[in-house]
């Protein structure tokens, strides 16, 4: 499973870029928001400079022309920018239009699999089913993961299911169980997913014993000398 990263920061790129396990990175305006200094063309340049995995950038109009301008100005951008236009009616005639034209899309905002369906027929790269939210309503957001995946590698659909709004490192396991083909992961679930309590514990247990070591090895080499 690929793994992406749901951010707007550089930083934050940079860091698990620097790991080697970044696969892509997706946007959104509420992410972008939470940035400054930078327009949002600026960041996402930056970003494609980081990573050359697929890098969502979303629009904001809600008429099928609107959508169409400005994803065809950010698909100009850099190679590897995916436009990301929301599940409704005009975004999936957009969908289309941009498929028609060559221009990768990420359909956002999927909660159901015949929405994530249609978003595939429609001519969706990838296929966003967003689980923390299910589960915020007391829905099983992961029902959706695993229903969308069987239907795209059942009826071999060219389009790829991305786990969308993981709250915790369990959501990120369970989606691969499930089948989805990417998660996009917030940057302090990352953070999550690398540490243990035990995994700490041995890490400064074995520190420690290796400065005790070394400290009796040096104080025999005194007494020899």
């Amino acid at each position: 499973m690929k793994l992406f990263l749901d951010t707007a920061e550089i930083g934050e790129i940079r860091t698990i870029a620097s790991w080697g396990v970044l696969d892509g990175v997706t946007t959104n305006p509420t992410l972008f928001a939470k940035t400054s200094g930078m327009t949002y063309d600026e960041v996402l340049k930056e970003i494609c400079t980081i990573t050359d995995g697929p890098v969502s950038a979303e629009v904001v109009a809600d008429d099928v022309e609107g959508m169409l301008k400005e994803g065809r100005h950010f698909a100009k951008l850099a190679d590897n920018i995916v436009v990301k236009v929301p599940m409704s009616e005009t975004g999936l005639q957009a969908i289309s239009r941009f498929a028609a034209e060559g221009i990768r899309t990420n359909c956002t905002l999927i909660f159901t699999a015949n929405q994530g369906l249609l978003a595939a027929k429609a001519g969706a790269s990838l296929l966003s089913p967003f689980v923390g939210r299910l589960d915020d309503i007391n829905e099983e957001g992961m029902i959706v993961i695993r229903e969308l995946s069987d239907i795209i590698r059942f009826h071999e659909i060219d389009s790829e299911v991305l786990s969308a709004s993981i709250r915790h490192p369990r959501h990120v396991t369970e989606s691969a169980l499930a089948g989805a083909h990417i998660a996009t992961i917030p940057f302090k679930v990352f953070q999550q997913m690398v540490h243990h309590p035990l995994t700490d514990k041995g890490i400064a247990q074995f520190r420690s014993d290796w400065d005790t070591a070394r400290k009796a090895l040096e104080a025999r080499g005194k007494k020899k000398g």
